[in-house]
């Protein structure tokens, strides 16, 4: 296995032959001539090992070990000095050094410390990603449901997660997206590798292609050293791309062909570098009516939507509302302190019947809300926004026997397109075919609602 080294001594000569040793031996190898470059180097790329010397002017080696531990606990440091003693071990070990070899030394001495270094770090990032695929699974477990929506998305991902078929996970902001491509991830044979995630929406457009492919030293202002992207760094495990339709549109052929071709070329590079990830996507946006209007290439709409798997909306779970809401007071009074057990019945209702449209992130706020102001072991209608407190349901009057409760058909017939367009994540391909409408039916429906403003066109229904 190839291991990467950073040589820090401000001998340069020594630096080169280090370098031309390590890299005989199957290790990539750069060298920096002071602490400072060194960090500079630190902070723009990765290293399984950082070899450096005691005595070096301005920033010496022991307080290079200590900024190493504070930055990148995880890379152990080898220190080598000619001003070998017990005293001095003992002080780089504290200062958090890994290792410690004096000069004079034999290059074999060195090259077994590299390699038990190297060791050290790969067992220890084996342990991290256990112990946090052991929280992602408590976060997996969070995700509640008994409804027959949730049920359904529970029994794809054991079917999808196997596979390396990409997947598009589409949902309203807040339902829990990236659970669900962590959960992919952790129920896959790529659960030992790395789960890599970045939000498209959030990285300026003239950043996200360095973001996504990397970048080689030079290739611009502040790229002062090779930097992988995250395509490179999710290799061997999954890459998890959020809101994939505010992907700028220029920047789709190179994603598009990465995706092809499984190889990136880092900006400014010469050279394609292959990777191997589990790509999952998601939106909250309606990609085919992106596709229609040209915001979004077709070809790769159907590179990423292998499988679409769709997280329903918190008021389309009907009583997983109530479970969510008590795992929160659960965990909202255990962090705070406050002894609150439960949610009266008339709160309830107000939960069941709000619409939440920031589905279980509101959820979640509303709950921690409450709980800070619960003045009792059970929160009351008191205790919830006043936008909960006051919502009235709209559901449909059916079960009734009494004629002056049943409704006109036309009214029947609005509250069940507008619970279905709601349910389906206001996506209109899909109310559409639920409903046995077509698009234009639907659109005028919802317009006639109010739903959308009678001056808008259908390319706005999204």
């Amino acid at each position: 296995m190839t291991h990467s080294v950073l040589i820090v001594d401000d001998d340069e000569t020594l630096c080169k032959m280090l370098e031309r040793g390590l890299r005989s031996v199957t290790h990539k190898a750069c060298s920096a001539t002071n602490a400072r470059a060194g960090l500079e180097l630190l902070d723009h790329d990765d290293f399984d090992v950082v070899i450096t010397d005691i005595r070096m002017p301005r920033l010496g080696g022991l307080e290079l070990c200590k900024q190493i531990a504070e930055r990148r606990p995880d890379i152990p440091v080898i220190v080598m000095t000619a001003f070998g003693s017990m005293e001095t071990a003992i002080e780089a070990i504290r200062a958090g050094a890994y290792d410690f070899i004096p000069k004079p030394f034999d290059f074999d001495t060195l090259r077994l410390a590299v390699k038990r270094a190297a060791e050290h770090r790969e067992l220890s990032r084996k342990v991290e990603r256990l112990e946090q695929a052991l929280r992602d699974s408590r976060q997996m477990g969070q995700m509640l449901g008994a409804s027959r929506p949730m049920r359904q998305v529970f029994d794809l991902i054991e079917r999808v997660a196997p596979s390396d078929a990409a997947v598009l996970v589409t949902g309203e902001s807040g339902t829990g997206k990236e659970l669900v491509a962590r959960a992919l991830h952790q129920r896959s044979a790529r659960s030992s590798g790395p789960f890599m995630a970045i939000n498209c929406a959030a990285v300026p457009a003239a950043l996200l292609e360095s973001e996504l492919f990397g970048y080689t030293k030079g290739a611009f202002t502040d790229a002062k050293a090779n930097r992988p992207g995250l395509f490179r760094l999710a290799h061997g495990g999954t890459l998890f791309l959020d809101e994939i339709g505010e992907l700028p549109l220029e920047f789709q052929p190179k994603l598009l062909r990465a995706l092809q071709e499984r190889t990136v070329r880092p900006v400014g590079g010469a050279s394609e570098v292959p990777f191997d990830v589990r790509l999952v996507t998601a939106t909250n946006r309606d990609l085919e009516t992106a596709v229609e209007g040209g915001l979004f290439r077709e070809d790769l709409y159907y590179r990423i939507h292998v499988i679409q798997l769709h997280v329903p909306p918190l008021r389309a779970r009907g009583n997983d509302i109530l479970m969510l809401a008590q795992h929160f007071v659960n965990r909202f009074s255990a962090t705070s302190g406050k002894p609150v057990t439960g949610i009266l019945p008339r709160a309830g209702k107000a939960l069941l019947t709000y619409p939440w449209p920031g589905n279980v992130r509101e959820l979640q706020n509303c709950i921690e809300r409450a709980v800070t102001l619960c003045r009792y072991s059970e929160i009351a209608t008191r205790d919830l926004p006043q936008k909960v407190r006051e919502i009235r349901r709209s559901d449909l009057i059916l079960a009734t026997e009494d004629p002056e409760e049943l409704l006109p058909m036309e009214e029947v017939e609005r509250r069940y397109v507008l619970r279905v367009f709601e349910a389906t994540g206001r996506n209109k391909s899909r109310a559409a075919k639920v409903l046995g409408f077509n698009r234009k039916t639907l659109y005028r429906k919802l317009r006639s609602y109010g739903v959308i403003p009678p001056e808008s066109s259908e390319s706005d229904l999204d």
